[in-house]
């Protein structure tokens, strides 16, 4: 059985390689270039509510938000009732990566959609400043020279309080659901960046909203898009 994992996740790496080159996305750049959007991308922890923060940034900055939005965009493009991409999102990764290759073709709706999901990505953060939660947004748009990645935490503890208080959910309930959720992000990650990237890593901004809270992960966010704005001449 062992064996058996190991070629699945075998299999699985070299088929996001395949799909997903570095020659498709882009390869980075370091050095800020004026015709290039400034994007801010939002990964996260389950439970920190990230989204509340990315209300936050619109409002301050006064640019658009991208979050459950992307994926009604990625089902139009490629066709997908709208409903059923409910339960794809960041979720589909935890079995995607327990496939065996005589199941190939029951990988492609997902695969597909993601493909879709990521074409949306480039597009909107190829065309306008914006902010972006999730769906591996900062490993998608790496080629951005004016990308600024984030990355939000807090203790499990806080967390469990959040899902207790949006979830009606008891205490273990909560601890079971954030476990689960996070390790699905962590393999959506690792599914979809051919295991080159994962969830925390190289962000630019790591921010703890147990000690800053909404407002103040806001303002740290801001102050680094009006930095990045400033030094391209634009405000």
């Amino acid at each position: 059985m062992a064996l058996a994992n190991k070629k699945s996740v075998d299999v699985t790496k070299l088929y996001a390689q395949d799909m997903y080159a570095n020659d498709a996305l882009g390869a980075p750049t370091e050095t800020s270039d004026p015709e290039y959007p400034v994007v801010i991308t939002i990964a996260r922890e389950y439970g920190t509510d990230a989204h509340e923060i990315g209300i936050a940034l619109q409002e301050r900055l006064g640019i658009p938000l991208y979050d459950n939005e992307l994926l009604i965009r990625a089902a139009r493009r490629s066709d997908t009732v709208v409903d059923k991409v409910a339960s794809y999102d960041e979720m589909v990764a935890a079995e995607m990566m327990t496939f065996l290759p005589d199941r190939f073709d029951s990988r492609t709706t997902a695969d597909k959609l993601f493909e879709n999901l990521k074409q949306v990505i480039l597009d909107v953060g190829s065309s306008e400043s914006c902010i972006i939660i999730g769906r591996l947004s900062d490993y998608i748009l790496r080629d951005n020279p004016n990308l600024i990645t984030v990355y939000v935490t807090a203790p499990l503890s806080e967390r469990v309080e959040i899902v207790q208080r949006r979830r009606g959910l008891t205490e273990a309930k909560a601890v079971k659901l954030i476990k689960k959720m996070q390790r699905n992000r962590e393999l959506f990650y690792k599914r979809y960046s051919a295991g080159k990237r994962k969830l925390r890593q190289g962000k630019d901004l790591v921010i703890n909203r147990a000690l800053f809270g909404v407002e103040g992960c806001c303002e740290i966010i801001a102050t680094a898009y009006e930095l990045k704005m400033r030094e391209l001449g634009r405000m």
